[in-house]
């Protein structure tokens, strides 16, 4: 397999669900991270898998999302670079989502 990285920059995070909805029931890609900027205003979509799937689901998000993205693109067998960058990403999700799930568990019931 190719690993390719696919990128959907769009307004909204219910344009970026959308999308994301799309990319993945169009081929076999998975979400690798994501970034919300202007408090969610933009928000950023990465996914990936191998390059045929990842293209094929860009470009039927890029043309089907209820939004026309902002920018896109498709990166071929990403640098290693470009890799640890989408990886820190994913890190700084993961640890807000677990921050998020732990903040829920301490809250007491109503």
């Amino acid at each position: 397999m190719n690993k390719a990285y696919g990128f959907i920059e769009i307004t909204g995070v219910v344009a970026a669900m959308d999308a994301l909805d799309i990319m993945c029931k169009t081929a076999d890609v998975e979400l690798a991270s994501w970034e919300r900027k202007l408090g969610g205003r933009l928000v950023t979509l990465i996914v990936q898998g191998d390059v045929s799937a990842v293209t094929e689901a860009v470009e039927t998000a890029v043309a089907k999302a209820i939004k026309k993205p902002a920018s896109y693109a498709v990166i071929a067998r990403p640098h290693e670079e470009i890799v640890k960058l989408v990886e820190l990403s994913a890190s700084r999700w993961k640890k807000q989502s677990e921050k998020q799930t732990e903040e829920k568990a301490e809250q007491p019931e109503k």
